[in-house]
C-alpha cells in the first residue's frame, strides 16, 4: 500500500480533480492522505455541486457521488497540517486543481511549494498534477532558483479553456474562472526550459474521459511526473498514477466510509 499526499486549500478545490483520484486510489488499495494549512476539514467549490450557471458547468454525477463518500472519510475530515507533513513518510504526491478564489491559499503557499520541491528532489516518488495544480509545481523551486518543472514536459489548464469559461460566465460570475490576472498556461510555460516542453493536447470544451473510456482524456507522462489539463482528464491521470505505485493484492472497488 502506498501513501499519497493530497495538499488542499480550506475551500474551493475542484470536486472531480480530488474525488476521482481519491476513489480510484482507494479502490486500488492505496491510502490518500489530506493536508490543509491549519488541519481544518476542507470543502470543495460549491458551485461545482450546484452548477455554475443555470445548474450547468458543474461536476458530473459520478464524481459528485464520490465526493459525498469522500466527505465521510476520516483522513479528509481530519487532515494533517501542511507544516507537519514529512515527505519521507509518503510515496507519492498529487496536486489537484480548482479555479475559485479560495484556491489561492494553496496555489500560493510557500509551504506547499517546498513540499512539492521535496517530492521532485526524490527520484523515486511519482507526482501527479492536474489543471491549476500544475501552478504549484511551476512555482516550486529547486536549488539554483529554477522551477522544479524546468526540464520536464507538462500540460496544464489550457488558455483557451480558461478564456472560454470566463467569457461564457462573466456576466453572472465575474472573474470566477480567472484565478489570477495571468493565464495558468502562460505562467506554466514561463517555468519550462523550452517551449516544446509544453503539450496542449487535443482541443475540447466538453468531452471528458470516464472510468471506462479514456478516448477524450489527455495526460503528459514524463517519467514519474504526470500532468493533466482539466476535470475531463481526472480518471486517466488517476490510472496513470496508480500504475506507478506498487500493486496491492486483494484491492477492492469499494471505498471505505472512514
Amino acid at each position: 500500500m502506498a501513501r499519497i499526499l493530497f495538499p488542499l486549500p480550506d475551500r474551493d478545490f475542484d470536486v472531480t480533480e480530488v474525488a476521482v483520484p481519491w476513489k480510484l486510489l482507494v479502490e486500488a488499495g492505496h491510502e490518500p492522505v489530506f493536508a490543509t494549512e491549519a488541519g481544518a476539514t476542507p470543502a470543495c467549490d460549491p458551485l461545482l455541486i450546484s452548477g455554475v450557471v443555470f445548474g450547468l458547468l458543474g461536476a458530473r454525477d459520478e464524481p459528485i457521488a464520490f465526493y459525498r463518500e469522500l466527505e465521510q472519510a476520516a483522513s479528509f475530515a481530519r487532515p494533517l497540517r501542511w507544516s507537519d507533513v514529512d515527505p519521507a513518510r509518503f510515496d507519492a504526491l498529487f496536486l489537484a486543481g480548482g479555479h475559485a478564489r479560495g484556491m489561492r491559499q494553496y496555489l500560493g503557499s510557500e509551504v506547499v511549494q517546498r513540499l512539492t520541491a521535496a517530492f521532485f528532489a526524490d527520484a523515486d516518488k511519482p507526482i501527479g498534477a492536474i489543471c491549476h495544480g500544475v501552478l504549484v509545481a511551476a512555482r516550486a523551486t529547486a536549488d539554483g532558483g529554477r522551477s522544479v518543472l524546468h526540464g520536464h514536459r507538462t500540460t496544464c489548464l489550457p488558455k483557451y479553456m480558461e478564456r472560454s469559461a470566463y467569457l461564457a460566465t462573466f456576466w453572472r460570475r465575474g472573474r470566477y474562472y480567472r484565478t489570477y490576472p495571468a493565464y495558468v498556461e502562460d505562467e506554466v510555460r514561463a517555468a519550462l526550459a523550452e517551449p516544446a516542453h509544453f503539450e496542449l493536447g487535443p482541443k475540447t470544451l466538453s468531452r471528458r474521459g470516464t472510468r471506462d473510456d479514456d478516448t477524450h482524456a489527455f495526460v503528459v507522462e514524463d517519467g514519474r511526473y504526470i500532468s493533466a489539463r482539466w476535470p475531463g482528464d481526472a480518471y486517466l491521470i488517476a490510472k496513470q498514477l496508480i500504475a506507478r505505485l506498487p500493486a496491492v493484492q486483494g484491492a477492492s472497488r469499494a471505498a471505505p466510509s472512514s
